[in-house]
């Protein structure tokens, strides 16, 4: 008779797996709650216990780990020696696992003390699945109540090596992601920091299809952190169209820029850069005052919101000659306003909209594939005011002041070299990704135009020279925020005061590639 083990933290569909390898001729054989379980529902089952001659100890922590288990499940049925071994020692091959493991991503989850994280961690459930997806040419390794139906069907057809394969490396992605997060949460408690000597990171695939990449010849895919509790951004209802590779990278920009901002700010971005950023009386308000920065660019732009959308704020969105690809906020007002979005213009059906938790963690680090590895970097975060030295005869009036403290929470969201020039609550000007500083500090002011009279600016880096600084000063801007460092910073300080600037240095770079 052929013999199938069963140990299963998530039972759904398990009586019915069991029920049908039974009429396959199998012998059940579970442990502890599974067994009772199956029992429940009239199935026949031999507790594990039974076949190892030894009961469950240490509160459960052993019951699997037992030569007459995993002889069975490492067993190689094409070597003679292997066969007549088992049959000497009076040990049943296993031929079929099926195994998923201790809840442990909840208690994760859930920041729940060491004591409960580490009685969370499997071990005996790990350890069969490695031995049955080794030997996969003789065991079926089952590890998902998904694939129960193709096992029992390629059984009946009297079983399929290519399958079996196909299971087992889904075993080992199966507790290489389990372990991944036993390591990276235990890791998190310790003093080793976010560069450990060797890096695991485990990521499951979201339930959102994507058409492709970047662009439509490259495949793509997303993937969720098992770890993070409340996910960033989620789809809001049924979407008439997929979610782009390209939607979820600018949404995602959007939703780290307005959160790092006010209640009712709007920014609208195109191809990761902020082309409006606006704070006003509402968000309706914040949304005209952003798109006027550049209404040629908010052209099929992402917008964010801080805030709820509400029926002033939909409206705005769907007046003539406007069109959005995306709309990301906190929530909306209500269905009746969703509604009414999706109503108010012939693009609206189709616009993607997602809402965002802003209790979502910052993911602590960055990763960036490069030949042959990966590179990684501590998120870039800089807490409001913690160096700011007012390098200049002039200090900064308070007005200054404040758009120097708003324009510096969104020059790092805008591609080196970076530019920003605003007022304290709307950006006018972007230079964005140019090659040099002068030209970034040119088309932001290109694009203020005569509103840069009395704007401030704000640099992600130093200015190498002051032509940067005189350029300004000649569109009219009367105060700049930037990092300082240059080996030309006197000369840079030198133009401000000759044009009447106010300059605050902040000594930290914003750089971003």
């Amino acid at each position: 008779m052929r013999r199938a083990l069963i140990s299963v933290t998530d039972k759904s569909g398990i009586v019915e797996f069991a029920q049908g390898l039974q009429e396959l001729g199998f012998e059940v054989v579970a442990t502890g709650g599974t067994s009772a379980r199956l029992q429940e529902a009239g199935v026949s089952v031999t507790d594990v216990s039974e076949v190892t001659g030894f009961p469950e100890i240490l509160d459960g922590r052993v019951k699997t780990l037992h030569p007459h288990v995993h002889a069975g499940l490492l067993a190689d049925r094409s070597n003679p020696e292997h066969v007549q071994e088992l049959a000497r020692k009076g040990i049943p091959p296993i031929d079929v696992l099926c195994v998923n493991l201790y809840d442990f991503e909840s208690a994760a989850q859930t920041r729940a003390e060491l004591g409960r994280l580490i009685e969370s961690i499997d071990i005996g459930g790990p350890a069969m699945i490695r031995a049955a997806a080794k030997n996969y040419g003789s065991v079926y390794v089952v590890v998902e109540p998904k694939d129960y139906a193709a096992v029992l069907d390629s059984l009946r057809s009297g079983g399929d090596e290519s399958l079996r394969l196909e299971l087992a490396a889904k075993a080992f992605r199966h507790t290489a992601f389990y372990d991944s997060m036993v390591s990276r949460t235990l890791t998190g408690l310790t003093e080793e920091g976010p560069f450990p000597e060797k890096l695991t990171i485990g990521f499951r695939k979201a339930p959102e299809p994507m058409r492709y990449g970047e662009n439509p010849h490259q495949a793509g895919a997303k993937y969720l952190d098992p770890l993070q509790v409340a996910a960033s951004l989620v789809p809001l209802g049924q979407q008439s169209k997929e979610i782009s590779y390209n939607n979820w990278l600018d949404a995602d920009c959007a939703w780290n820029l307005v959160l790092d901002l006010q209640p009712r700010t709007c920014a609208i971005l195109k191809h990761g850069n902020p082309c409006g950023v606006a704070r006003s009386t509402s968000l309706a308000a914040s949304y005209r005052l952003a798109k006027a920065a550049d209404p040629v660019s908010s052209y099929g732009g992402i917008v964010a919101f801080r805030g709820d959308v509400d029926r002033a704020c939909a409206e705005a969105m769907t007046e003539k000659g406007n069109f959005i690809e995306v709309v990301v906020s906190e929530g909306w007002e209500s269905e009746d306003v969703l509604k009414r979005f999706r109503e108010g213009a012939a693009w609206a059906p189709n616009t993607r909209v997602l809402v965002g938790d802003p209790a979502a963690a910052r993911p602590p680090t960055q990763l960036r594939s490069i030949r042959g590895g990966v590179l990684v970097q501590e998120s870039d975060f800089d807490p409001e005011d913690r160096d700011w030295v007012t390098v200049t005869a002039r200090k900064p009036t308070d007005f200054e002041l404040a758009a120097m403290k708003f324009l510096w929470k969104i020059v790092p969201h805008v591609k080196s070299n970076a530019i920003v020039v605003g007022t304290a609550n709307e950006l006018l000007g972007v230079g964005a990704g140019q090659m040099n500083r002068v030209q970034s500090v040119r088309l932001a002011l290109e694009q203020a135009a005569e509103r840069s009279v009395g704007a401030v600016l704000a640099s992600d880096a130093f200015f190498p020279f002051k032509d940067g600084i005189e350029t300004a000063a000649e569109a009219g801007i009367t105060a700049v925020v930037q990092p300082g460092g240059s080996k030309r910073d006197e000369e840079v300080i030198l133009a401000a005061n000759e044009a009447g600037m106010a300059m605050v240095f902040t000594g930290v770079r914003h750089f971003q590639h």
